[in-house]
Protein backbone atom coordinates (compact mmCIF):
# COMPACT_ATOMS: atom_id res chain seq x y z
CA UNK A 1 0.00 0.00 0.00
CA UNK A 2 1.49 3.64 -0.96
CA UNK A 3 1.06 6.31 1.69
CA UNK A 4 1.94 9.83 1.68
CA UNK A 5 3.07 10.52 5.34
CA UNK A 6 1.38 13.38 7.18
CA UNK A 7 0.14 14.11 10.85
CA UNK A 8 -3.25 12.13 10.08
CA UNK A 9 -0.58 9.22 8.91
CA UNK A 10 1.63 10.61 12.06
CA UNK A 11 -1.76 9.97 14.28
CA UNK A 12 -2.84 6.94 12.75
CA UNK A 13 0.49 5.01 13.06
CA UNK A 14 0.55 6.30 16.87
CA UNK A 15 -3.02 4.99 17.54
CA UNK A 16 -1.96 1.45 15.58
CA UNK A 17 1.17 1.51 17.79
CA UNK A 18 -0.71 2.10 20.81
CA UNK A 19 -3.66 -0.83 20.05
CA UNK A 20 -1.06 -2.92 19.58
CA UNK A 21 -0.31 -4.33 23.23
CA UNK A 22 2.53 -6.01 24.43
CA UNK A 23 4.84 -3.91 22.96
CA UNK A 24 6.90 -1.88 25.15
CA UNK A 25 5.99 1.90 25.63
CA UNK A 26 9.45 2.98 25.51
CA UNK A 27 9.95 1.56 21.85
CA UNK A 28 6.37 2.80 21.01
CA UNK A 29 6.83 5.98 21.99
CA UNK A 30 10.38 6.16 20.22
CA UNK A 31 9.07 5.10 16.84
CA UNK A 32 6.08 7.56 17.19
CA UNK A 33 9.20 10.02 17.82
CA UNK A 34 11.46 8.65 14.84
CA UNK A 35 8.06 8.84 12.59
CA UNK A 36 7.48 12.54 13.65
CA UNK A 37 11.20 13.29 13.14
CA UNK A 38 10.85 12.13 9.66
CA UNK A 39 7.89 14.49 8.77
CA UNK A 40 9.71 17.33 10.41
CA UNK A 41 12.61 16.43 8.05
CA UNK A 42 10.62 16.49 5.39
CA UNK A 43 8.64 19.18 5.93
CA UNK A 44 12.14 21.47 6.55
CA UNK A 45 13.91 20.56 3.62
CA UNK A 46 10.15 21.64 1.77
CA UNK A 47 10.62 24.91 3.64
CA UNK A 48 14.38 25.49 3.22
CA UNK A 49 14.64 25.90 6.90
CA UNK A 50 18.29 25.93 8.40
CA UNK A 51 17.21 25.76 12.11
CA UNK A 52 14.87 23.06 11.67
CA UNK A 53 17.47 20.85 9.78
CA UNK A 54 19.78 21.83 12.50
CA UNK A 55 17.99 20.50 15.16
CA UNK A 56 17.02 17.29 13.86
CA UNK A 57 20.81 16.55 12.67
CA UNK A 58 23.32 14.82 14.26
CA UNK A 59 27.12 16.66 14.57
CA UNK A 60 27.97 13.55 12.80
CA UNK A 61 25.77 13.26 10.31
CA UNK A 62 27.16 11.76 7.01
CA UNK A 63 24.46 12.92 4.32
CA UNK A 64 24.83 10.40 1.08
CA UNK A 65 23.21 11.40 -2.27
CA UNK A 66 22.44 9.61 -5.19
CA UNK A 67 25.13 10.58 -7.01
CA UNK A 68 27.37 9.04 -4.37
CA UNK A 69 28.65 12.99 -3.10
CA UNK A 70 28.90 12.82 0.42
CA UNK A 71 28.26 15.86 2.71
CA UNK A 72 28.55 16.37 6.65
CA UNK A 73 26.03 18.52 8.33
CA UNK A 74 27.28 22.13 7.78
CA UNK A 75 27.14 21.23 4.09
CA UNK A 76 24.07 19.49 3.61
CA UNK A 77 21.72 22.37 5.70
CA UNK A 78 23.94 24.53 3.53
CA UNK A 79 23.08 23.27 0.00
CA UNK A 80 19.36 22.35 1.19
CA UNK A 81 18.49 25.95 1.93
CA UNK A 82 19.85 27.73 -1.03
CA UNK A 83 17.55 30.34 -1.79
CA UNK A 84 17.83 29.41 -5.04
CA UNK A 85 16.60 25.85 -5.40
CA UNK A 86 12.59 25.57 -4.16
CA UNK A 87 10.74 22.15 -3.97
CA UNK A 88 7.48 22.18 -5.57
CA UNK A 89 6.26 18.60 -4.53
CA UNK A 90 8.09 16.63 -1.95
CA UNK A 91 6.47 13.24 0.08
CA UNK A 92 7.91 10.60 1.63
CA UNK A 93 5.72 7.27 1.02
CA UNK A 94 5.72 3.67 2.24
CA UNK A 95 7.72 4.78 5.48
CA UNK A 96 9.13 1.72 7.82
CA UNK A 97 10.56 2.35 11.37
CA UNK A 98 12.35 -0.44 13.17
CA UNK A 99 13.75 0.96 16.50
CA UNK A 100 16.99 -0.94 17.71
CA UNK A 101 18.33 0.09 20.95
CA UNK A 102 19.73 3.52 20.61
CA UNK A 103 19.13 3.37 16.48
CA UNK A 104 16.09 3.27 14.16
CA UNK A 105 16.02 2.68 10.82
CA UNK A 106 14.41 4.46 8.62
CA UNK A 107 12.98 3.72 4.73
CA UNK A 108 10.87 5.04 2.67
CA UNK A 109 10.07 6.59 -1.30
CA UNK A 110 11.16 10.32 -1.63
CA UNK A 111 9.35 11.47 -4.73
CA UNK A 112 9.70 15.25 -5.71
CA UNK A 113 9.99 18.37 -7.89
CA UNK A 114 12.53 20.88 -7.53
CA UNK A 115 13.32 24.54 -9.33
CA UNK A 116 16.56 26.21 -9.39
CA UNK A 117 16.31 29.05 -11.99
CA UNK A 118 14.15 28.03 -14.92
CA UNK A 119 15.01 24.27 -14.67
CA UNK A 120 13.12 21.29 -13.23
CA UNK A 121 14.20 18.22 -11.63
CA UNK A 122 12.39 15.29 -10.60
CA UNK A 123 13.23 12.91 -7.55
CA UNK A 124 12.26 9.69 -7.03
CA UNK A 125 14.57 7.73 -4.54
CA UNK A 126 14.53 5.06 -2.19
CA UNK A 127 15.85 6.66 1.25
CA UNK A 128 17.78 5.11 4.13
CA UNK A 129 17.87 6.89 7.32
CA UNK A 130 19.41 6.56 10.57
CA UNK A 131 18.39 7.96 13.41
CA UNK A 132 20.71 7.63 16.33
CA UNK A 133 19.09 8.78 20.23
CA UNK A 134 21.43 10.94 21.68
CA UNK A 135 20.45 12.02 25.41
CA UNK A 136 16.63 12.17 25.02
CA UNK A 137 16.10 13.27 21.36
CA UNK A 138 16.13 11.30 17.93
CA UNK A 139 19.25 12.89 16.05
CA UNK A 140 19.54 12.10 12.05
CA UNK A 141 22.87 10.61 12.14
CA UNK A 142 22.76 9.14 8.19
CA UNK A 143 20.90 9.08 5.11
CA UNK A 144 21.70 7.59 1.92
CA UNK A 145 19.60 7.59 -1.25
CA UNK A 146 19.06 4.89 -4.47
CA UNK A 147 17.57 6.37 -7.44
CA UNK A 148 14.63 4.11 -8.86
Amino acid sequence: MKTSMNRRHLAAMAVGLALAGSVASAATSDEVQVLKNTQAHRDALFAGDAKALDKLCAPQLSYSHSDAHVEDKATFIANATKPTTKWLSLTYDDITVRVVGSAAIVRFHFVGENQTGDKKSQANLAILMIWQKQGTQWKLLARASTKL
